[in-house]
């Protein structure tokens, strides 16, 4: 008994561990590359003693069966985040991936059962395109829009339809004179100046099935080389993805969710989405299932039509919040002809990313989901009716005190007056910049330009903590004021 020790002893080394990690640069976590130094938002966030979610706080939260006290942990979530050390853990449990009352031994067996049914999909996208899974990645389009490969002005492939280069007779990768595959930054293919290489025989590569099937695999395989580029583009500033393997990692996630989703595929924007899965959960299987969470909160953003865009709902409620609370500001975005709130089209699609550093921009939405979290989340994605989220998400009201702390500060306000859960806080979140730039806006702003120019002044400027206070206060704003009319 004398080595063992206290509970003080223990609360001492967690307050000595957090009051390290809050003198340190949290960049340490998430290394930026040298040369883009000066290219990135400064990182505000910095982890508080006695408020931001702890390792510490983290093992504590759980009972010895593996019950998590979510109320504790959505508590100080709310109050300064999450810990780099352990982000990757908790957003699985903000996400609904997990449920709360669940022991170890089932979220063990869960965890299993869902990565071998990732393997099983990521075996099916192989047998169709085999680079998938071999630490490679493509940025150049494998076939055209009628189905066919792409070729050069020669005729001969650029890259075969099962996203296999093109070899020359020697053997090597198909490039242009300066050694780049033979594709432009837009993914387009370059002419090819000398080429003598055969067709990959690819009779192999896709079932014999027809009809939706076949289309299904057209449209696939379109969107492989867009996610590919936009890889690379992705996150770009950081040491983590100067390694292929961590590219190529999430080129796979992305492409096995685009197969899977048959109704949206893959959209530009969900890269920046995916991203902080990947660099946060090692297991890629993990990573898949996280973002897919993630993608069920904000797949209607993605849906597309020749005549309306996804996020184009969100719009509509940011214009109708605004109107409310600021009735000056949004006549005067109408007369500049910004009505339809387009300029917040970016902020809203991939959720301030561009707006913070990478840091920054994981406490904003650790902060956010925690605020929005509904106990409920991860039995409504379970269930087999599919009925409307938000009917199952409010299907059962709490109706004691405890029961109501397991639910976010956003989701309480919207219990307790009794609101549609029909807007994210992201959507508040961009009201309420709006609102704290209404003098700037009402005296600088003679069109959109202006707008924009203003609105893109709050990149690396803004306090993530702040922001999200004066959010909560704008949609208590909001439900006043819309109780009345």
């Amino acid at each position: 008994m004398g080595n063992s020790k206290s509970s003080l002893d223990f609360k001492n080394d967690g307050v000595r561990a957090m009051k390290n990690s809050s003198s340190e640069e949290l960049d340490s976590y998430y290394p930026v590359r040298p040369e883009c130094l000066a290219d990135v938002p400064k990182t505000r966030f910095k982890a508080r003693v006695g408020k931001t979610l702890s390792e510490r706080r983290w093992k504590a939260a759980f009972s010895k069966d593996g019950y998590l006290d979510i109320a504790g942990v959505l508590r100080r979530i709310q109050r300064g985040g999450i810990h780099p050390s352990i982000k990757g853990a908790a957003w699985e449990f903000l996400l609904g991936c997990f449920d709360p009352e669940s022991t170890f031994v089932e979220r063990n067996q869960l965890r299993q059962q869902r990565r071998e049914q990732y393997a099983a999909w990521k075996s099916e996208c192989q047998k169709i395109v085999p680079v998938i899974g071999s630490g490679k990645f493509i940025t150049s389009a494998i076939v055209s829009n009628d189905g066919q490969p792409i070729t050069s002005d020669y005729g001969q492939p650029i890259a075969s339809d099962d996203g296999q280069p093109i070899a020359s007779d020697d053997g090597q990768p198909i490039a242009s004179d300066d050694g780049q595959p033979i594709a432009s930054d837009d993914g387009q293919p370059i002419e090819c100046v000398t080429s003598t290489s055969n067709s990959h025989d690819n009779s192999d590569a896709m079932p014999a099935d027809s009809g939706d099937f076949d289309k299904k695999v057209l449209q696939w395989k379109l969107s492989l080389h867009q996610i590919g580029l936009d890889v690379v583009r992705t996150d770009r500033t950081l040491v983590f993805y100067e390694n292929e393997a961590n590219q190529a990692k999430l080129w796979d996630v992305l492409s096995v969710y685009a197969w899977m989703d048959k109704d949206i595929g893959y959209v530009q924007g969900m890269s920046d989405i995916c991203s902080p899965m990947v660099i946060l959960l090692e297991n890629e299987a993990d990573a898949y299932w996280c973002f897919e969470r993630a993608m069920r909160r904000l797949r209607e953003n993605f849906k597309c039509s020749t005549d309306s865009i996804g996020v184009q709902s969100q719009l509509s409620t940011l214009a109708q919040i605004v109107k409310t609370v600021d009735p000056k500001l949004h006549q005067h975005l109408e007369e500049l002809d910004g009505g339809e709130y387009l300029f917040a089209f970016r902020m809203l699609m991939v959720l301030f990313r561009r707006e913070f550093s990478f840091v920054d921009s994981l406490y904003l939405w650790e902060v956010m989901w925690a605020m929005e979290y509904n106990p409920n989340i991860y039995s409504s994605y379970d269930d087999k009716r599919q009925p409307l989220l938000s009917e199952l998400l409010y299907d059962d009201k709490p109706n004691d005190k405890h029961k109501l702390k397991e639910y976010g500060k956003f989701e309480r306000n919207n219990l307790k007056t009794g609101a549609e859960p029909n807007s994210a806080l992201s959507v508040f979140l961009v009201a309420s910049v709006l609102e704290t730039k209404h003098r700037r806006l009402m005296k600088e702003a003679k069109g959109l330009d202006d707008v924009v120019e203003i609105l893109g002044e709050i990149s690396g400027n803004l306090d993530a903590r702040k922001a999200l206070d004066e959010a909560l206060k704008v949609h208590k704003k909001y439900l006043k004021q819309a109780k009345k009319s």
